[in-house]
C-alpha cells in the first residue's frame, strides 16, 4: 500500500513538473509545444488561432466510441480475436486461379478488400484520437481530455474484454499463401504516436498510476515479441523502409519502456542500415525500385527523421550523422527535394501522383534542427492550404 501511495504521489510531482517544462515525447521535440504553449498564455494571435483549432479537432472525440480488435468480423487462425489481424494491401484476387487463391501481387495498387477487417483502420483512429486530445489536454490542461484518453487506451490496452493481444502474427496475411507475415509490423507505427501521447497525459490527476503501468507492460510485452517472433525477425532483416521503422519502434518503444541502455545499443544496428539503404548523393535504390518510388523515397526518410528525433534522448546526432563512406539523411533529403518542388523530372515509377503534403513536416524539422533558411522558404511553399494543426504545433517554425 505504502509503495501505491509513493508512485501516485511521485507520478502527481512529476506531472506538475512536465507542465512547467517541456514535455518528453520521442517522434519529436517537446518544446515546440512548451514553446506554443507559453506563446498561448502570453496571447500571441497566431498561437490562439492555433489553438482553438487544436481544441475545436479533439472536441470532436469526446464522443468517440473506443475501437477495439473485438469489432472484426473476421476471426484470426489462433482462433482469438484479440490477436490483431489484417490482410496485405497489394494482393489481389487472381482470376486465373481456382477460388482466385492464391492472390498475386501488384505493388502499389492498392485492394480495397483489405478494409473488410478493421484492425487497421482501428488503431488508425486511436492515434488520431490520442494525439488530438493528449496535445489538447497538454496545452489547456483540461482533463477532460485525458479522461476521454483513457477510457480509449483501457479498451484497446487494458480491458480484459477488449484489449489487443500484443503480437502481430496474422497482421498483412496473403490469402492462399500466409496468415501473417512481418511485413506487417509496419501496421503498428501507430504506437509510438501513442506513446507521444500517453506521455502528454502524465500530469493528469485523472489516470492512474496503475493504467500507465499497465500500457507500459503491454508495450514491453510488444517489444519482446517484435525481438523473438518469426515476424519480428524477418522484419528487422528487411533491407528497405519497413527495417528502418522496425528500428524506429524497437527505440521508441524501449525509450517509451524505461529501457534507456537497450536503446544506446540497438541504434548501431540502425546505423548500418544506412550503409545499405543511402547512396552518397542521397538516393535511396531500394524505394526507388518501388511503384510509388517517390512515395516510398518520402516515406523511409520520414522514419529517418523519427529515428533522428528518438536518437536525440539517447544523445546520438544522426541529423549530421554520415557513414563511414560519407552516406547521410540530410544527403537524402537535399536529393529529393528537387523532385518535389518539380525543379527536376522524376526518372523513377510513380504510378499515381504524388502528395507534397509527404514531404512538409520533413521540411518543417529540416528548418528546425539546420536552420537553412532555404529549407524554411521551402516548407512554406509546400504547406498545404488544409494545414493539419497537429504538424504545425509539433513541428511547427
Amino acid at each position: 500500500m505504502r509503495k501505491q501511495i509513493y508512485l501516485g504521489l511521485s507520478l502527481i510531482l512529476f506531472g506538475i513538473s512536465t507542465f512547467a517544462q517541456a514535455p518528453v515525447l520521442y517522434l519529436t521535440n517537446g518544446d515546440h509545444l512548451f514553446r506554443l504553449k507559453k506563446q498561448i498564455s502570453t496571447g500571441n494571435t497566431e498561437a490562439t488561432v492555433l489553438y482553438k483549432s487544436i481544441l475545436s479537432k479533439a472536441d470532436q472525440f469526446l464522443t468517440m466510441k473506443p475501437v477495439s480488435v473485438m469489432e472484426k468480423s473476421f476471426t484470426p487462425k489462433s482462433g482469438n480475436k484479440h490477436d490483431y489481424m489484417s490482410q496485405a494491401p497489394y494482393f489481389w484476387y487472381d482470376s486465373t486461379k481456382v477460388n482466385g487463391l492464391p492472390y498475386k501481387r501488384k505493388d502499389g495498387e492498392r485492394n480495397p478488400e483489405i478494409e473488410k477487417i478493421t484492425d487497421r483502420k482501428n488503431i488508425g483512429k486511436l492515434e488520431a484520437a490520442i494525439r488530438s486530445l493528449s496535445v489538447a489536454y497538454y496545452l489547456s490542461g483540461n482533463e477532460k481530455y485525458a479522461s476521454k484518453s483513457l477510457s480509449l487506451l483501457k479498451t484497446w490496452f487494458i480491458d480484459a474484454d477488449t484489449r489487443m493481444n500484443p503480437n502481430l502474427d496474422y497482421a498483412q496475411g496473403v490469402p492462399g499463401v500466409n496468415d501473417g507475415r512481418g511485413i506487417g509490423i509496419i501496421e503498428t507505427l501507430a504506437l509510438a504516436g501513442i506513446a507521444d501521447g500517453v506521455q502528454l497525459l502524465l500530469p493528469s490527476k485523472n489516470i492512474p498510476a496503475e493504467s500507465i503501468i499497465s500500457i507500459k507492460k503491454w508495450y514491453s510485452d510488444y517489444l519482446i515479441w517484435m525481438q523473438t517472433s518469426k515476424n519480428g525477425i524477418d522484419e528487422h532483416n528487411s533491407k528497405n523502409n519497413h527495417g528502418t521503422f522496425y528500428d524506429m519502434q524497437i527505440l521508441d518503444f524501449a525509450l517509451f519502456t524505461g529501457q534507456t541502455e537497450f536503446a544506446k545499443n540497438y541504434i548501431k544496428t540502425t546505423l548500418k542500415r544506412m550503409e545499405i539503404q543511402l547512396e552518397v548523393d542521397g538516393k535511396q535504390p531500394l524505394e526507388l525500385e518501388r511503384t510509388q518510388a517517390m512515395h516510398y523515397s518520402a516515406f523511409n526518410l520520414d522514419a529517418w527523421f523519427k529515428v533522428a528525433n528518438i536518437a536525440e534522448k539517447i544523445n546520438v546526432d544522426l541529423w549530421n550523422y554520415k557513414s563511414a563512406d560519407g552516406k547521410g539523411i540530410k544527403a537524402a533529403l537535399d536529393w529529393l527535394i528537387p523532385y518535389t518542388l518539380g525543379e527536376k523530372k522524376w526518372a523513377y515509377q510513380q504510378i499515381t501522383p504524388f502528395d507534397k503534403k509527404e514531404m512538409y513536416s520533413l521540411m518543417l524539422q529540416a528548418y528546425s534542427h539546420y536552420k537553412t533558411d532555404n529549407y524554411k522558404t521551402i516548407s512554406m511553399q509546400l504547406k498545404p492550404s488544409n494545414t493539419d494543426p497537429f504538424i504545425e504545433a509539433l513541428y511547427g517554425i
